[in-house]
């Protein structure tokens, strides 16, 4: 691995992509059809060291989960990957139309397959590809919705993405030793619309941002800006502790609050693995109010147990709700319906999964979502704490033909392994910073407070 994979690409060779010669083609975005298109110039220049990387984040309304846009082969094709917190390596779809002239198979004896330490490797016997080869260096690739697995040759190929300054997107820089595992088509199975595999941003040394810092000799930190709404992106940066830009100009870097990150010693994963803590990214919650009071909670639950890795919370975009504990959803289900009561919010039939909901015509909006409860998560102190604004906490329904709002939580059950998992819904138009250099989240709260929201990115080229 190492730096010895960084270059600019210099002919991109996309055909469908090609612009005139006399005018080169400047960076944008277009989404059409749900596939987004990126223009890349074709006058590109050597990269740097230490360079911040972004790729767009896409939602998709019929899941309710987000993607990332890259691009991966030779000749370079844009993909599109399920973005997952918590997943250790990425993986591809290797089974169907996987055409590169760069791949390379890892064989199970080399010194790179010993450090991923996958502890399989395997034979096969049908037709040579890319998820066929001897002596192969195997992985198991997981889909963290559905929970299927399935077994896949862990190739190297390239990658790129653009290089940015904070505001804009540049030239492509590229990782031509960018290490993942193949999948299969029926792993894709829940996922959203169009992706093609898994973008793994978990805490392994071979997730994409790991293998993106080494890559670039840049700081083990990226950020993420989940969009509300399928027709505008949100970003992700790489490489980077900011500045991270927004419109109408405004550096959400400057804005963030720090919370340690909690190392569970247990992974959660269908396949474990012995002596390898969880790659999912957890923070120490010690206590949830609603409009200012404290919620009756068994605190035990909040705490990773150590000898087991059951308790805590966890960030995931891999649900698109916040699951609590049953004890928990009940103690805070009903701090919220009593705060809720003292608003003179009319309650209606809740519709599944939800539990809580209220007519919408009876709530007043604000800048930042419907006038509801505010939501704490009170984190190391009770002045540090995730606010959860209406945008985030209520979601909106519709029951028996009226327009309703539902308190965006859900039961998690009395036994889940984790006490609460915090989803995407709770995290869109949130800033989140995860810093593995310093071991910390750092987090915005919502954006709307700050009058933009994670769709204001500008993701064209300066010229």
């Amino acid at each position: 691995m190492g730096g010895s994979g960084m270059h600019i690409i210099n002919d991109l060779k996309l055909k469908a992509m090609q612009a005139p010669a006399s005018k080169p083609l400047s960076f944008s975005i277009l989404l059409s059809s749900s596939l987004l298109l990126i223009f890349i110039s074709s006058s590109l220049h050597p990269a740097q060291a230490d360079q911040p990387l972004l790729t767009p984040i896409q939602k998709d309304t019929s899941t309710n989960l987000y993607s990332v846009s890259a691009y991966l082969k030779t000749p370079l094709q844009h993909t599109n990957l399920h973005l997952d917190l918590g997943a250790s390596l990425t993986w591809v779809d290797c089974t169907r139309r996987y055409k590169s002239s760069t791949y390379r198979h890892l064989l199970y004896n080399a010194s790179l397959c010993l450090e991923l330490d996958t502890g399989i490797y395997g034979n096969c016997f049908k037709r040579p590809g890319p998820s066929c080869f001897n002596d192969s260096c195997e992985f198991f690739p997981e889909n963290s919705v559905t929970r299927q697995v399935a077994i896949g040759d862990i190739l190297l190929d390239s990658l790129a993405l653009p290089a940015t300054d904070g505001r804009n997107p540049g030239k492509l820089g590229l990782d031509s030793d960018f290490v993942f595992s193949c999948g299969t088509t029926k792993l894709l199975r829940g996922l959203a619309r169009g992706v093609t595999g898994l973008a793994a941003l978990g805490r392994f040394n071979f997730s994409l941002p790991a293998q993106l810092s080494r890559a670039f000799s840049s700081p083990l930190i990226f950020a993420i800006c989940l969009p509300s709404t399928p027709s505008a992106n949100g970003a992700a940066f790489f490489n980077s502790a900011g500045p991270y830009y927004f419109l109408p100009g405004i550096d959400l870097s400057k804005s963030l609050i720090y919370t340690p990150l909690l190392l569970n010693p247990y992974g959660g994963t269908v396949i474990t693995y012995p002596n390898r803590p969880s790659d999912e990214y957890f923070i120490g919650v010690t206590s949830i109010k609603v409009n200012g009071n404290a919620v009756p909670l068994n605190k035990t639950l909040l705490a990773i147990n150590q000898e087991n890795g059951i308790g805590g919370t966890k960030v995931t975009t891999s649900t698109p709700y916040t699951l609590l504990h049953t004890s928990i959803f009940k103690a805070f289900t009903a701090a919220f319906e009593q705060e809720s009561a003292a608003l003179n919010l009319s309650s209606i039939t809740p519709v599944k999964p939800f539990s809580l909901c209220y007519e919408a015509d009876k709530i007043a909006s604000t800048g930042v979502g419907p006038a509801v409860p505010t939501i704490d998560l009170v984190l190391q102190s009770d002045d540090v704490f995730w606010r959860i604004f209406g945008a985030n906490s209520m979601v909106s329904v519709k029951v028996n033909g009226v327009d309703g709002l539902c308190l965006g939580f859900v039961d998690g059950g009395p036994n889940p392994r984790t006490s609460i998992v915090i989803g995407g819904h709770q995290i869109e138009d949130n800033l989140l910073q995860f810093d593995l250099v310093s071991n910390r989240l750092g987090f915005s709260s919502s954006v709307l407070f700050r009058s933009t929201t994670c769709s204001k990115f500008n993701f064209t080229t300066n010229k």
